[in-house]
């Protein structure tokens, strides 16, 4: 899903300017609701210095875990992530005549 057929690395638009490959997306946590589990885990990566912060100075809404453990925040919703990596996807499979 990540690859195109030429090879290159897809990328989402996450924002601001922002772009984010598509095969670093583990999970998508909603930090609106301030949900405590959440917070420790971005807590515990800022420490360890695993964040990468894409909101530009605005508030964090979405946690975007990769595989590699780092954490990058975002300032629009899960929901717009999930929903940009969904529909570059399904572009993918009409263009493909699926």
């Amino acid at each position: 899903m990540a690859q195109s057929q030429d090879g290159t690395t897809e990328l989402v638009h996450v924002g601001f300017g922002h772009f984010l490959s598509v095969d670093k997306i583990l999970a998508l946590a909603n930090m609106s609701k301030g949900t405590a589990p959440i917070q420790r885990l971005v807590r515990d990566a800022k420490k360890r210095g695993m964040i990468v912060d894409m909101t530009t100075g605005r508030k964090t809404k979405t946690a975007v875990i990769t595989p590699s453990g780092h954490i990058v925040l975002l300032a629009i919703t899960p929901e717009a992530v999930a929903g940009r990596v969904s529909g570059k996807s399904s572009r993918e499979s009409v263009a493909d005549g699926e």
